[in-house]
């Protein structure tokens, strides 16, 4: 008989042509991971909580196995696992779970922080924050709040997305800054592709002057479409799913 686990990763998407198993053969961070299962004997597919595009990191992604029965020591399967999917990836924990339990349509909020660098340029960390002047913290703050609640964020989707339903909660969204990093924070049920680094660089744009808050409300109400790019990659990190 088999058994359900839940497996909890990070990993470094700056090495991978993002999270999603790709058609052509592309490095990607589910690929690895479903190759070293295979390996290791596992003939299911592990099925994660979500995609991410390529270059966003996680540092608590989870996605779902089942197993057969005979895999009972989940620490040693944990490091046979890490065995073959480091050092870009690393997986943290593994647990038994009900037969219930999906990574995806099991997850009730999933937390996304977008960190940007006012240090200078340091190519040693391009690959893992965005650099971008000093920002003010006031203005990042009154503008990110009207994200939050419920909202059809049709105009905060990269084209191409395929959903049943465009609306979304956002229950907390706010930023702070620490040692001359600021941190963006977005907690809600679930995200649209590159909904994030949409919303991330619309409030860069209010921030610097180039875009007004009225205009992203526009947008929110699917008034005007004003503008659909993205914030970069590199900065972005999934931080947390809360079951």
């Amino acid at each position: 008989m088999e058994k359900r686990v839940k497996i909890i990763f990070g990993y470094d998407g700056s090495k991978f042509f993002g999270s999603q198993i790709q058609r052509h053969g592309e490095p990607t961070v589910m690929g690895a991971l479903q190759k070293a299962i295979k390996t290791l004997g596992i003939d299911k597919v592990a099925q994660p909580s979500g995609r991410t595009d390529r270059g966003v990191h996680a540092l608590n992604q989870v996605c779902h196995l089942d197993i057969p029965s005979h895999f009972f020591n989940l620490d040693k399967l944990r490091k046979n696992l890490n065995h073959f999917v480091m050092p870009y990836i690393y997986v943290k924990d593994i647990t038994f779970v009900d037969l219930n339990f999906h990574a995806r349509f099991s997850a009730k909020k999933r937390l996304y922080r977008y960190i940007v660098s006012h240090k200078p340029y340091n190519p040693l960390f391009a690959d893992y924050c965005s650099f971008m002047p000093a920002m003010n913290l006031n203005i990042l703050n009154e503008n990110i709040k009207e994200f939050e609640g419920i909202h059809d964020f049709s105009y905060f989707k990269k084209q191409g997305s395929i959903t049943h339903s465009d609306t979304r909660i956002i229950y907390k969204a706010f930023a702070y800054q620490k040692d001359n990093y600021t941190i963006i924070n977005f907690l809600g049920n679930s995200f649209l592709r590159s909904q994030i680094r949409i919303m991330c660089d619309f409030l860069f744009k209010i921030e610097r002057g180039k875009l007004k808050k009225e205009e992203l409300q526009e947008q929110l109400k699917l008034e005007n479409k004003l503008q659909v790019s993205l914030a970069p990659s590199e900065g972005l990190y999934l931080s947390r799913i809360y079951y």
